[in-house]
């Protein structure tokens, strides 16, 4: 692997792991945090595109969509378009939960900013452009495992 690549990775990794451990304000485990925060920004969705986005298999999903159910967190709606089968959406309680752990998180990241130099402030605002980009390219990537 490309050192660059490898480092982008381990650095995305790094700050994605220390950010989920925001999300334990709601009692979640950051698994379902994740699955929340989907459900909020791009549902109404079957629980096949959640999985798709989530990467996990299709039980863990099950999994925690029950959890956020019985939770209040979301909801099942019939889909529409397939009336034999359901979308997920937030629910008001769940929008509420997401809101705070989305405050939290910025401001975790908004205290580590407000540390930096003004030229290193400048860095990372150049690049986050290029970041914006690789994260809706990785949007259209399927995740598979290699031999």
């Amino acid at each position: 692997m490309d050192d660059a690549a490898a480092r982008l990775r381990s650095v995305v990794l790094r700050l994605s792991r220390k950010l989920n451990a925001s999300a334990v304000i709601g009692g979640l485990a950051p698994a379902q945090a994740s699955v929340l925060s989907v459900i909020s920004a791009r549902g109404p969705l079957s629980v096949s595109a959640l999985t798709q986005f989530e990467g996990l298999n299709p039980t863990m999903v099950s999994r925690i969509v029950g959890k956020l159910d019985r939770a209040g967190f979301i909801r099942r709606v019939p889909n529409p378009d397939d009336l034999r089968s359901v979308n997920l959406e937030i629910t008001e309680a769940g929008d509420t939960l997401q809101a705070r752990i989305r405050s939290e998180r910025d401001r975790i990241l908004q205290d580590c900013v407000d540390r930096m130099s003004a030229s290193d402030l400048a860095k990372v605002q150049d690049v986050l452009p290029l970041l914006e980009q690789l994260a809706a390219e990785l949007d259209g990537v399927v995740l598979k495992s290699r031999p």
